[in-house]
């Protein structure tokens, strides 16, 4: 069960292990893009290509869902980013729910791990496979592996890190779940934090934090779904940063305090961030020196 690109990995490595996958389960397709046409979710393209079932209920709990799930007499039911189960779901195959989750929990529960793992600057990430149970992402732990989070890392270059490195743990959980090799661990609550998807509020970011605290911003949104600010009312997201320390204050936050050819400065509370790559409203993601080329930016404009 999953949906997005994070998932396809998953599946893919399940399919090339000693494991049967019986149906694909995901989101019904979505109106996407300028003619709101229906698009397929990447895991249900993805299964397509490889010849498998695929189920696209509306309702989690509608009946004849539930029957055709028993149906399969399944082992295990396997959830990389999909929907929130419902018991009747979840409590349907013997060996449990199996769930891989981006972050190393109890840490970072929710929607959006990867991003505020970024935005707070941590030194390191990873996945979790945990059973599910009827609260968000607080079941028994079953592997953790740990990644590295470098300061050149964004969201994007983290994401594809993580959904490899869950699709080998996730594998690996089913080895040992097949042989009952595995010891489910109950979560430390103390320990608990929560990732809460990333709203336009939240990604509107604000120049009044120190300059590594709005660099962590801009890559913990970068690609998607960006940080963003205004310049005369026009909305331009920011994709790459680097900070840069500043002894003095020279301007309000928000300041344009240079201009470059392949970038452009901006006051911060504390220091200053260099912003290499911007995506203008209606326009494509382009580098700064390209954006400059057909955009009037000047030295001491606000961004807001």
């Amino acid at each position: 069960m999953g949906t997005p690109d994070f998932a396809v990995a998953s599946l893919q490595k399940i399919l090339d292990s000693n494991h049967h996958v019986l149906t694909v389960v995901t989101v019904p397709d979505r109106p996407a893009g300028r003619g709101l046409r229906l698009r397929a979710p990447a895991v249900k393209r993805f299964a397509q290509e490889k010849r498998l079932a695929v189920l696209q209920p509306d309702s989690l709990i509608e009946e004849n869902f539930i029957r055709r799930l028993k149906a399969f007499n399944a082992d295990v039911f396997v959830v990389v980013a999909y929907r929130i189960l419902p018991p009747e779901v979840f409590s349907i195959p013997p060996k449990g729910t199996v769930n891989l989750h981006a972050s190393l929990l109890p840490k970072y529960r929710g929607a959006a791990p990867i991003n505020w793992a970024l935005i707070n600057g941590d030194s390191e990430s990873g996945v979790t496979t945990m059973l599910i149970d009827a609260k968000v992402d607080t079941g028994r732990i079953l592997l953790q592996d740990k990644q590295v989070i470098t300061k050149k890392m964004n969201a994007g270059i983290l994401h594809d890190l993580l959904a490899e490195k869950g699709a080998r743990l996730l594998v690996e959980t089913l080895n040992r779940l097949e042989k009952g090799k595995i010891q489910p661990q109950v979560q430390d609550e103390t320990q608990a934090s929560k990732a809460p998807k990333i709203t336009k509020k939240i990604a509107h970011i604000q120049f009044d934090q120190n300059a590594d605290q709005v660099h962590n911003w801009i890559r913990g949104l970068s690609p998607y779904p960006a940080a963003y600010c205004y310049h005369k009312n026009k909305q331009l997201k920011l994709l790459r940063s680097e900070p840069v320390k500043l002894e003095t204050v020279f301007a309000a936050a928000g300041t344009i305090l240079e201009i470059s050819s392949n970038f452009f400065c901006v006051q911060c509370k504390r220091g200053a961030v260099r912003i290499f790559q911007v995506q203008l409203q209606g326009k494509k993601r382009m580098t700064v020196s390209d954006f400059l080329n057909g955009y009037a930016l000047e030295k001491g404009d606000r961004l807001t």
